[in-house]
């Protein structure tokens, strides 16, 4: 179980398992047991399978469970888990009967109308189903099938009610799925049920549907508020509980590495004031192939030279491309890679939600207790995501969360423009970070130069010069201060004095 759930306050109540490792996290634990709850969201939002994990958690663990099916057919329900590799041997199904009784005239019932004794009947089966078999869980699939049959708004609530109160006796946890086909305020169960779960899925403009769980209530839970991402893929939903800075914050305290991370290069390490802290965010901003990608390999390859474990997550650049271009400066990847060092992964944007990268990035911190994490670049971790309106305060909870772990978290940023005073970032980050590395480019005797500066560092003193940065054949280089230019950051330096641009050595 993960620090989330330790984090927040337990009840008394006795729990079992929703079947989804990460729903039980943001529910505390899971359901509190013999309660009846409320799974509602429209049409292919994943009711249906959240409730067979459900059911095969308890076939699992060799109890009885009953899936009512009023709506889809068994050999429907058996074919869709045979696609996520499913038996559902354990499970017992009860169909609604569309036999003899449902097909007979309005005049054969004398004094009734046809809908209550269709309802009464299928109630009273249900029941004495349940009674005779003794399950630990049900589930009813779905309540729109009853309010047809109800018709009335007032007959469907007090036959809800009724089967409340049966099963409250019964020991036994109820899931009821609601399709939300009726918006009429006075058909909603969210009073009568013990807890309400909302699933939705939300079309993006491209890739994957977006997937998102609410906990709308839950009587007597401190759960996990607000949405969490899922996703639907074979073997079932996967959940990806919303990381809570706030609830985290203390969880990782003397975990982690500690002091500062070195880069190799004396000048560099001098210039930030030692290197660079566990526990702190740099953040490297600059325009197109001035070096940033190359400023974080460069400290990634020292980290895992020294044991440390790193995992760089590739939003633009290729993995092969990542791992040759390292390798033209003289750093061997591979071999970090193929000991279990490093891990480098290569993110399909049209496939991420924020909340399954941040579950990716924790597990590899708790799991594989890495030290150090790249993220290049921020602009593809953005153009990834474009519909999320709340990116940038996960960002900063995901940051939050890697600081209080003694991580060092070392993330690119690429600015719009290359020369003049045309450069901008797609966003302002900086505000986040702990160390902010400016790299730019800029012209001197007919050629293009890099020069690098420390705009600052929360943690330490820094070197407050320009200096000159070259990427090498073994890596990069940091050269003399510029003092005898002025107006580097613009891109068009002119001369400070004498009749022409210096050189300047570089120090290796």
């Amino acid at each position: 179980m993960s620090k989330t759930t330790k984090a927040i306050a337990r009840d008394t109540e006795k729990r079992i398992s929703s079947g989804i490792s990460g729903l039980d996290d943001i529910l505390g634990g899971g359901f509190p047991e013999d309660r009846i709850y409320l799974v509602e969201g429209q049409p292919g939002t994943g009711k249906t399978t959240l409730a067979l994990q459900f059911l095969l958690d308890a076939v699992h663990c060799g109890q009885k469970v009953i899936y009512v099916t009023l709506s889809e057919t068994k050999d429907e329900l058996t074919q869709a888990a045979k696609t996520h590799g499913w038996n559902l041997d354990g499970i017992m199904f009860h169909e609604l009967e569309k036999g003899s009784k449902g097909k007979e005239s309005a005049k054969e019932y004398t004094f009734f109308h046809p809908a209550d004794v269709e309802l009464t009947e299928t109630t009273e089966r249900i029941c004495q189903e349940v009674a005779q078999l003794k399950p630990t869980r049900v589930v009813f699939d779905s309540l729109s099938e009853m309010r047809l049959l109800a018709q009335d708004p007032l007959r469907y609530r007090r036959q809800i009610l009724a089967l409340k109160q049966f099963f409250t006796s019964r020991h036994c946890t109820v899931l009821l799925l609601d399709d939300r086909s009726s918006n009429d305020p006075e058909l909603q169960l969210e009073t009568i049920a013990h807890g309400v779960l909302a699933l939705e899925n939300t079309p993006t403009d491209y890739g994957t549907t977006a997937r998102r769980l609410r906990v709308l209530k839950m009587r007597g839970v401190a759960f996990s508020e607000g949405s969490h991402d899922f996703e639907i893929k074979t073997g079932g939903i996967t959940v990806y509980p919303r990381l809570n800075a706030a609830v985290e914050r203390g969880s990782g305290a003397g975990s982690g590495q500690t002091g500062n991370v070195l880069s190799g290069v004396p000048e560099l390490d001098k210039m930030l004031g030692g290197g660079l802290a566990h526990g702190s965010s740099t953040l490297v901003i600059g325009p197109s192939g001035c070096g940033k990608s190359s400023f974080v390999t460069q400290y990634a390859w020292q980290s895992a030279k020294r044991k440390d474990r790193v995992a760089c997550y590739l939003f633009e650049e290729g993995r092969k491309s990542f791992v040759q271009r390292a390798l033209n400066m003289g750093m061997d990847l591979k071999v970090h890679i193929d000991r279990g060092g490093m891990g480098i992964e290569q993110i399909d944007p049209s496939k991420l939600s924020p909340g399954e990268f941040a579950f990716r990035v924790k597990e590899e911190v708790e799991k594989k207790k890495t030290s150090v994490i790249l993220i290049d670049s921020l602009n593809g971790y953005i153009n990834a995501m474009p519909s999320e309106r709340f990116l940038m305060i996960q960002m900063y909870e995901l940051l939050t969360y890697l600081t209080d772990h003694g991580v060092l978290t070392l993330l690119v940023l690429a600015q719009h423009g290359l020369l003049g005073n045309n450069v901008q970032a797609p966003v302002d980050v900086s505000y986040m970070a702990d160390t902010v590395v400016l790299l730019r480019q800029f012209e001197s005797r007919g050629s293009i130069k890099k020069a690098i500066s420390v705009l600052k560092k929360r943690t330490s003193e820094h070197d407050s010069t320009i200096r000159e940065f070259e990427v090498t054949s073994q890596g990069v280089r940091i050269g003399a201060p510029l003092a005898d230019l002025d107006g580097i950051l613009t891109g068009s330096p002119t001369v400070k004095s004498g009749n022409g641009i210096k050189s300047h050595a570089f120090a290796g």
